[in-house]
């Protein structure tokens, strides 16, 4: 009787080690790569292919499968980092590097660490290009500090498999006393452009002051001379008519006499005139007048 259970107890174990084994089998020779990643297999401890997103099938116990590299654009700070400037003034610089793996094999085998490859070729080429700079040109200069960085890193990574997308600079810090100084030095040129502007506003209202004074006192002068001629022709119309009139009265002498006799007491009013003066055509008038009389006395 223990001899039938031995039997079948093997009969059963052996069934179920196969079994156990195929299913290992399976599981270890069955890698999904997800979208995005790239997988390095290696065959007995040499590179053999790259897996690509998907269903992929490995050799158990014989190909093994490197930690998944993520294929997307990556994102990477690296802390501020101090650097002097030509003016030997120490600033530090925080960047932000962009990135994006191209090649999984050269990515793992060319490089031990790419990222911390990156800051490093970061870090000393900012030394390179902002030590031959003063800090104002250092602060105005970002783009051109962003390209410098991008081509020699794009030429560093290039054989890494990695290719640098975006170098930006997100802040460049002076030291504090240099700070204070710019801050001084910007408070002073606002105060320096609003005197400017003030005085540039005095003189332009002075300006336009005169402009106006003189405009109007040649709208003023135009005017008092077309008044004038307006005046004078008045004046010429008026006698004009007057005299048409008195022809076409027909008037004698001693008309006109009596007529300037009538008018010496309008010439005699006023406070001015305290002195008489005899017009010489006062005795003709009356020689006139006493023509007339005499005739009409006949």
């Amino acid at each position: 009787m223990i001899d039938l259970l031995e039997v079948i107890n093997v009969d059963l174990i052996i069934p179920l080690i196969l079994i156990v084994a195929v299913v290992a089998f399976f599981v270890r020779a069955i890698r999904i790569i997800p979208q995005a990643n790239a997988g390095v297999v290696e065959r007995l401890g040499r590179y053999n292919r790259t897996l690509e997103a998907g269903l992929n099938l490995l050799i158990p116990f014989v190909d093994r499968l490197r930690p998944l590299i993520d294929l997307r654009e990556q994102v990477v700070s690296f802390p501020p980092q101090p650097v002097i400037t030509s003016d030997n003034l120490v600033v530090q610089i925080d960047t932000v590097v962009y990135y994006q793996v191209t090649n999984a094999k050269s990515a793992l085998y060319e490089i031990e660490d790419f990222v911390m490859g990156i800051e490093q070729i970061t870090i000393t080429t900012l030394r390179n290009v902002v030590g031959g700079i003063d800090l104002e040109q250092a602060l105005t200069s970002r783009e051109t500090i962003n390209a410098a960085l991008r081509g020699v890193l794009d030429e560093a990574t290039g054989k890494w498999g990695v290719r640098v997308n975006r170098v930006e600079i997100k802040s460049i810090e002076p030291p504090e006393t240099v700070k204070v100084a710019m801050e001084m030095q910007m408070r002073a040129n606002r105060e320096k452009r609003a005197v400017i502007l003030t005085a540039e506003g005095a003189k332009q209202s002075e300006i336009l002051t005169a402009e106006g004074a003189k405009q109007a006192a040649i709208l003023n002068a135009e005017g008092d001379a077309q008044a004038a001629v307006l005046r004078a022709e008045g004046e010429a119309k008026a006698v004009t008519e007057v005299f048409n009139a008195v022809r076409a009265a027909e008037l004698d002498e001693s008309m006109l006499a009596y007529r300037y006799l009538e008018q010496l007491p309008e010439l005699a009013k006023g406070d001015a005139n305290k002195v008489w003066v005899i017009p010489s055509e006062l005795s003709g008038a009356m020689h006139k007048l006493s023509q007339a009389f005499g005739q009409k006395g006949k």
